[in-house]
């Protein structure tokens, strides 16, 4: 157990681990509790492009806080992340892929400004009406955070494996606990804007694939396959309010054909695995302060699809919460 525990967080995804990592650099007293290790969390199953909703055309964006507020902290994981991979020990690297929309889009003036933007050519996306080349970073979540886990100890903070079953429970172990929870907010924090989004990932063997391919278009069955290595991320599924984590066969040979329409060589791939991992859906990201009686608590959850990509702008939010919570 640490000498001091400034901060308790509350969570061992990945927003929960870098949020750690950023405040144990302030040189605060860190502990994480988490009811699973990190390497067992939803986040560890993402693909983990960074783009989503906050690379966007601003009138379409989700209803998070305000847009320049969602853009800002995506810029600076944008930033973080390609600085990461410059060093190959993170299993972050920058790489150009293709994304597609099904429906038509009547104003792409928003995709010009991308990072590596190029227009498909109608060989490159096959079924899709609108389909682009950007040139993002990509993390290979397994090595990611076994890098992370290794950044917060070296920088003195700790992780502390048990489940809780309410924020009351861990609110006198530290002026500051930060709730970093994902879609078990709903129960933890009793919050019932938060709701579980179900996604299901297929790993196969990698059939010699450099680049990624990722469905931006909305609905419940968006294509997608990410290589790393010799495996290739298949994906997925979005299935709201389902809590279950256990794979779903149909589901496997479904995403396998969808993929396999984009890719023909995916067809006969070997399959490695399936995962599956929950979401954290909600109208905005919560991202604020409360008090627990003399307990200061902050919220950091509610990042649907785009966790891996708000991770960093976010703990740093926090950090600046945190910092001026101690000075109080």
């Amino acid at each position: 157990m640490a000498q001091r525990t400034d901060v308790l967080v509350v969570g061992a995804g990945v927003v929960g681990l870098t949020t750690a990592v950023c405040l144990a650099e302030q040189g605060l007293g860190v502990r994480v509790r988490a009811a699973e290790p990190p390497h067992r969390t939803t986040s560890v199953v993402a693909a983990a492009v960074l783009g989503g909703p906050a690379l966007a055309d601003p009138s379409d964006a989700p209803n998070w806080h305000p847009y320049e507020t969602t853009k800002k902290w995506h810029e600076e994981g944008l930033a973080e992340f390609t600085k990461l991979a410059e060093q190959p020990e993170t299993g972050v690297r920058v790489t150009p892929g293709r994304w597609a929309s099904r429906p038509e889009i009547e104003d792409t003036s928003w995709t010009r400004e991308l990072p590596g933007y190029r227009p498909c050519t109608a060989e490159e996306h096959p079924g899709f009406a609108y389909a682009f080349w950007m040139t993002l970073p990509v993390v290979d979540m397994p090595r990611y955070f076994d890098y992370l886990t290794g950044r917060l100890a070296a920088a003195g903070g700790e992780i502390e494996i048990a489940g809780i079953s309410s924020l009351d429970e861990v609110t006198g172990e530290a002026p500051v606990v930060v709730n970093c929870t994902g879609a078990y907010a709903q129960k933890l924090a009793g919050d019932p804007e938060i709701r579980p989004m179900r996604g299901q990932h297929v790993i196969v063997e990698n059939p010699g694939l450099d680049d990624y391919f990722f469905e931006f278009s909305r609905g419940p069955k968006p294509t997608s396959f990410v290589p790393h290595g010799d495996r290739l991320i298949c994906g997925g599924t979005a299935t709201r309010d389902d809590w279950s984590l256990e794979p779903d066969p149909a589901q496997t040979e479904e995403i396998i054909a969808r993929c396999a329409a984009v890719e023909p060589r995916i067809a006969e791939a070997r399959v490695l695995g399936v995962e599956v991992g929950l979401r954290a859906a909600r109208p905005s990201i919560r991202l604020e302060e409360e008090s627990y009686g003399s307990t200061r608590v902050i919220h950091n959850y509610g990042h649907s699809g785009v966790g891996v990509g708000m991770s960093w702008g976010c703990a740093r939010e926090v950090g600046r919460l945190v910092q001026r919570a101690v000075r109080n």
